[in-house]
């Protein structure tokens, strides 16, 4: 998993709430378990005029021209400005893929359902909790100033804008440090492998018939 520092990223506003899982990745790209190669769908039937499939061109759908990720002003967006309850649904985890593969890594928002919160500290991003009032700020000024970019820290736990307000956000301790660091699941599990590995050879020494 790659590990979120800093981040100085364009802002794409999706100006909506209730967004679900299947918005975000539809039901018909979950058949594949690897991480890569879902951006191209991310949003697909929002995104698209035509109805998408697993392994179809992106080159040859149809962009909706009236979806905020096809406006040439948001292209490369890095930071994705959501409503109340981003990520409801189901506990897909392939909606966090699609949003990294993507480009995007962090995203700011009132608020999230619990599971996808707790998949984007799993996978490289970060979803910060802001107050409503200011999320809707966010959204006006992003929507006034072509380019507009945040530059977040997850260290110092602070977003700032572009005129220099300082915006500070929440985050569990052990979820920062994971992500701090790029420690998935597997990640965190790998830091004790010596331990793991003394257990093993000490378990052959205890029940050498569970190893024969």
């Amino acid at each position: 998993m790659r590990a979120f520092t800093t981040l100085n990223g364009r802002v794409v506003p999706l100006d909506r709430a209730n967004v679900d899982t299947d918005a975000i990745i539809p039901k018909q790209f979950l058949k594949s378990i690897k991480r890569a190669g879902f951006g191209p769908n991310l949003f697909d039937e929002w995104r698209y005029l035509d109805h998408g499939e697993p392994g179809m061109d992106p080159a040859t759908r149809q962009p909706n021209p009236e979806f905020v990720l096809n406006f040439p002003r948001y292209k490369g967006a890095s930071v994705l400005l959501a409503h109340d309850n981003f990520g409801c649904g189901s506990s897909r985890e392939h909606a966090p893929w699609a949003l990294e593969d993507y480009g995007i890594r962090a995203i700011i928002a009132p608020s999230y359902a619990d599971i996808f919160y707790n998949n984007c500290f799993k996978n490289g991003i970060l979803p910060i909790v802001l107050d409503a009032a200011v999320v809707d700020r966010l959204f006006r000024e992003c929507e006034a100033s072509e380019g507009y970019r945040l530059n977040v820290d997850l260290d110092k736990q602070t977003v700032t804008t572009p005129g220099g307000e300082v915006l500070a956000f929440e985050v569990d301790g052990g979820r920062k440090h994971r992500l701090l660091n790029g420690l998935d699941d597997i990640g965190l599990t790998l830091l004790q492998a010596d331990k793991i590995k003394a257990y093993e050879e000490r378990r052959k020494q205890e029940a050498p018939w569970l190893f024969a």
